[in-house]
């Protein structure tokens, strides 16, 4: 008697029943066969037919999908025409993996409906760090709305109502002032309490022009000493304002081995 038993298409023998088996024997094959039918293809209810033709079930000729792979496909409602729209994709799974847990909506993809850029126009936006301007990149502010242009140019801008950053020393204390360029291009200090030695830090590379202008307060009241790097229109500094305000230039074209100084405006208050 050769009779397997068996849940599922894999289990059954193919060579069962043999020729020697009695007839009697015919519908326990049959039913275990019914069973096999109806485990293995439990997905299958009611009376609609599949309607696939053989052409259509041969594209899966080849699958390496497993049953947990193929029952992902279990409530699909996509339609033909939805489904077509893969056909002719060359992406390999990794690149389908992307997708994994994509959260967006039809309508948030659909803005990308009609986009012509290539991978490279697109990748202008990857830059390193938000709002730092990079070669070949998108130009992006920080959260703060600051866009750091790293030295690089800027062609034939068109301002309107800017401002300049003013870097607020306030009193100096005596002692060494560094004014460090780039704090800010205007300079607010007060000279008090004794002598006082200023210092200037990080002009722009040799071949571009750096200036800045400080106000400065009280200036006359004490001793004060500029870098040996100044020259002063004339040749000499001038006479400072003990109580008042001076307005005073420098500017290099060399990275500061030359500052080239002068007031603006002196006693201005």
């Amino acid at each position: 008697m050769a009779l397997e038993t068996a849940t599922y298409i894999s289990q059954l023998t193919a060579t069962n029943p043999t020729t020697s088996d009695s007839v009697a024997q015919g519908d326990d094959h049959l039913r275990m066969l019914k069973t096999v039918l109806k485990t293995q293809f439990s997905g299958l209810t009611g009376t609609t037919a599949v309607s696939s033709s053989e052409a259509e079930l041969n594209i899966l000729d080849g699958v390496t999908s497993t049953a947990a792979e193929l029952n992902i496909l279990d409530g699909v409602t996509s339609t033909a025409a939805e489904l077509n729209i893969l056909d002719g994709v060359t992406s390999t799974a990794a690149e389908l993996n992307i997708m994994d847990g994509v959260t967006s909506t039809a309508a948030e993809l659909n803005i990308l409906d009609g986009v012509t850029s290539t991978a490279t126009e697109l990748n202008y936006n990857d830059i390193t760090t938000l709002g730092t301007v990079q070669t070949s990149k998108s130009v992006t502010a920080d959260g703060s709305g600051v866009v750091n242009h790293a030295d690089y140019q800027v062609v034939r801008p068109y301002f309107k109502d800017y401002a300049e950053t003013v870097n607020a020393i306030g009193g100096t204390g005596g002692g060494t002032q560094d004014i460090d360029v780039t704090v800010g291009n205007v300079v607010t200090a007060t000279v008090d309490t004794s002598t006082n030695t200023f210092t200037f830090s990080n002009p722009s590379a040799t071949g571009r022009a750096c200036s800045f202008t400080l106000l400065l307060t009280n200036g006359g009241s004490q001793t004060v000493n500029w870098p040996s790097s100044v020259d002063w229109a004339g040749g000499d500094a001038p006479s400072l304002t003990s109580s008042g305000v001076d307005v005073l230039t420098f500017t290099t074209v060399d990275a500061g081995t030359i500052w080239y100084g002068f007031a603006a405006g002196l006693d201005m208050g």
